[in-house]
């Protein structure tokens, strides 16, 4: 299985503030979840305990929406919270 980014996820996962190998260990581990109009969701908890936008946080969750292609899946867009 591959996982390939889209463009605009890449751009989502820059604007806030997730890295690659998170998303890719995300989709690999994370909780699988239906997402509206047919995609998939896959959602992962990450220990953070740094400091993101002025504030401190301990967790990062990664949200993770994409389709399958063949064996492979694609991303099309990626969340982050910060709590």
């Amino acid at each position: 299985m591959t996982i390939k980014i889209r463009p605009h996820a890449k751009e989502r996962m820059q604007e806030r503030g997730a890295k690659e190998e998170e998303v890719i260990k995300t989709v690999e581990v994370g909780e699988k979840f239906p997402a509206r109009f047919g995609r998939t969701g896959f959602r992962h908890n990450f220990v953070f305990d740094e400091m993101w936008r002025g504030k401190k946080y301990y967790t990062k969750q990664i949200e993770v929406f994409a389709v399958e292609e063949g064996k492979d899946w694609v991303a099309i867009t990626v969340l982050v919270k910060y709590f």
